[in-house]
């Protein structure tokens, strides 16, 4: 089988401690080369034995070794650098979320399709088996009918640190619902298999930064279902989701980072006075890893389409337009 080069842009958290990590345990990848616009990319490549590192992320793209760039950046960054890795020739796996409206988002779309490159959004909890197994329980009925879903994600972020935190620099796309709300939009729109048509936002906004500490967010589905979420940087570490039926109500309290528990996701099932729990491990930004190799290699689509990708940011962006009207937004 082929080995898919990989190319980091940049040196943030999640890559050192998540995907790098991740793409060397994969079977269809390696790690080729890093770059930051700082000298300190020599020694986080000698840490984590990255052959080549680089002091821009021009010369990273313009590295003919390297298959797929994977961009960890700042989100008021992705634009830009997923256009121009595309416009490099190179496949493109994006942190999330992919831009900061949902214009931009079909922007870089077209980009990578214009230039036949792949690209995918960084979701990596949706590659986790417990959702699927979610859907399949809903498909065979044995909650009944969907009444109501609920989804939560928080950490708390101490005040001393939240001034020199990106999360919380409007500029740089800050904001409890930028960062971990959307997970829950997409846990939401994904499980249920079904888009918002209208969205309530109820956000704690801090004055001093001009983002969203906290936001109380309620969608209707086109469905008709009704969905309510949460997520925030001041409150316990949260992330979880819940489906309410008329038989009975499925728990996932280890929605969106089953890897802090070494890959173990909880499902449970409760009926009347009935409860047990199914568990299932996997290596979830492993199998993300994987899975966007594979698609390179094999030249197909991956299943997290880039359709998927630009309805989540339309979510977003309406989250986003109403707290700013304080009223509803209707699609």
């Amino acid at each position: 089988m082929k080995t898919v080069r990989w190319g980091i842009l940049g040196t943030a958290k999640i890559a050192q401690t998540q995907l790098i990590p991740a793409i060397k345990r994969s079977r269809n990848t390696e790690v080729v080369a890093i770059a930051s616009r700082s000298e300190k990319v020599h020694e986080i490549a000698e840490k984590l034995e990255i052959p080549k590192a680089y002091e821009s992320y021009e010369a990273l793209l313009n590295d003919p070794e390297i298959d797929v760039i994977y961009i960890p950046l700042p989100n008021h960054l992705h634009k830009e650098w997923i256009t121009r890795a595309a416009q490099a020739g190179k496949h493109v796996l994006s942190e999330k979320p992919v831009t900061l409206t949902a214009d931009e988002a079909k922007e870089v779309v077209a980009v990578c399709k214009e230039n036949n490159v792949l690209f995918m959004e960084a979701f990596m909890y949706q590659f986790h088996p417990q959702h699927q197994r979610v859907r399949n329980i809903l498909i065979s009925g044995e909650i009944g009918e969907i009444k109501m879903m609920k989804a939560s994600f928080s950490f708390y972020m101490d005040p001393s640190e939240r001034v020199k935190n990106i999360r919380m620099d409007a500029a740089k796309g800050g904001g409890s619902i930028y960062d971990i709300g959307c997970y829950c939009i997409h846990s939401i729109r994904n499980i249920l298999q079904t888009e918002p048509k209208e969205i309530r936002v109820q956000a704690q906004i801090d004055k001093e930064q001009n983002i969203d500490l906290s936001s109380f967010v309620y969608m209707k589905m086109v469905n008709g279902v009704p969905t309510i979420f949460d997520c925030s940087f001041d409150m316990n570490f949260r992330h979880e989701y819940e489906i309410i039926g008329t038989k009975g109500r499925i728990k996932v309290p280890r929605a969106y980072r089953p890897d802090n528990y070494g890959g173990e996701g909880h499902i449970i099932i409760e009926k009347e006075n009935e409860q047990r729990v199914e568990k299932l491990i996997a290596d979830q930004y492993a199998m993300e890893v994987e899975h966007f190799s594979e698609c390179v290699i094999e030249g197909k689509n991956p299943s997290y389409s880039v359709e998927n990708t630009i309805k989540n940011m339309e979510a977003i962006e309406a989250c986003y337009k109403s707290i700013q009207i304080n009223d509803k937004v209707e699609f």
